[in-house]
């Protein structure tokens, strides 16, 4: 105890209490506007994504919405979400666009993550997802969206500096392998890195271009083959589960023993988002990745923190307490072990958060 510090200027008891690096959650898309509370009961009275979005639900319903609401409104409802977040213990997220699908909506999107960042003082990746679904007026013109997105979208984020990362949603029915590859490769001319969606309900080749590419993460992978394993294995390429999405949506959740099992490494996330998981609670997910996909308490923390990190490039400054790094932590309630965090799924069992070593008001 030679190098224990003398004196402190304040000191917390800590007596049967565990202390974590905060959660750090590498997939959002907490700007948005409203909410999608009537597919969810639609769903629930027999209609199918088809059914709900031909009647202009899913991501086009959002977009809508987004539209026609002002910057400032955005940003209200998207700073009490993320409020929200941070008391559940997320000490780091990554926020998407992709709500906008109008040249104006998305930036409006990309000004209001950017606004966060300067108002609130944890690390915030924003990622520019112009490339989420094809607006109705392209249905039939998907070379021209895309077009639009090169051409126009990309130009002008780069001009105000409003993105780290590009993604796309890289699906059966949405964009296609050919599509990704044609506005990942344009975004690269900007430094943009991918950080894109595959094999959510198709393995369609979308992990290996994202490998080819030097994506950060790929995520969702809820279908995944052994294709897909081997194109994973020896890049630095992160896979990403997103377990409350299969828990929302009744679709299969991420294979991650078989991941794991490979010899690689997996991060979770919450997918925080209107249509398919909104919740932005880290500490479901680390729960439900143990109770649905049979990770260890243990590989489940270290995928929701230093895993989830990496998948921001931020692992130089959170996901571990670690000198050097920012003090964003957890304290917890009296606990007997780490374990009983997902094992108590249902308790709040967080006392206090901290970010960058001051405490976070309740």
């Amino acid at each position: 105890m030679a190098n224990a510090p003398k004196s402190a200027d304040t000191i917390i008891d800590c007596t049967g209490k565990m202390i974590l690096p905060s959660w750090c959650d590498s997939h959002t898309h907490i700007v948005y506007a409203g909410n999608r509370e009537q597919e969810f009961v639609d769903r629930i009275n027999g209609l199918t994504y088809e059914e709900i979005a031909k009647k202009g639900g899913g991501i086009l319903n959002s977009a809508k919405k987004l539209q026609e609401t002002s910057e400032a409104a955005l940003y209200l409802q998207s700073a009490k979400r993320l409020e929200e977040v941070i008391q559940m213990g997320t000490g780091a997220v990554e926020i998407k666009s992709g709500y906008g699908l109008t040249v104006a909506a998305e930036l409006k999107m990309l000004r209001v993550i950017k606004k966060l960042k300067e108002n609130y003082n944890l690390p915030i990746k924003t990622t520019f997802l112009g490339a989420h679904a094809f607006p109705e007026e392209f249905k039939s013109n998907k070379e021209g969206y895309i077009t639009l997105i090169i051409k126009e979208m990309l130009p002008k984020l780069n001009t105000e500096n409003l993105a780290d990362f590009v993604d796309a949603f890289c699906e059966t029915g949405y964009f296609s392998v050919e599509d990704t590859e044609t506005i990942l490769t344009a975004a690269k001319s900007y430094g943009l890195v991918p950080k894109i969606h595959v094999n959510q309900f198709t393995a369609i080749g979308g992990v290996a271009l994202g490998v080819k590419h030097k994506a950060l993460s790929v995520d969702h992978l809820e279908v995944v083959n052994d294709t897909d394993i081997a194109a994973l294995q020896g890049s630095d390429t992160m896979p990403v589960a997103l377990p409350s999405c299969s828990y929302f949506l009744s679709i299969p959740y991420t294979p991650a023993r078989k991941i794991i099992d490979a010899g690689l490494p997996l991060a979770l996330a919450t997918d925080y988002n209107p249509g398919s998981t909104p919740s932005g609670n880290m500490n479901f997910v680390v729960a439900t990745a143990c109770v649905k996909m049979k990770m260890t308490p243990e590989e489940a923390i270290n995928a929701a923190t230093i895993n989830g990190a990496y998948a921001m490039n931020l692992a130089q400054e959170v996901g571990s307490i670690t000198v050097g790094k920012k003090a964003n932590l957890i304290l917890t309630k009296e606990i007997p072990s780490y374990g009983f965090i997902p094992y108590s799924f249902g308790s709040n069992l967080i006392d206090t958060v901290f970010i960058n070593g001051k405490k976070v008001a309740n």
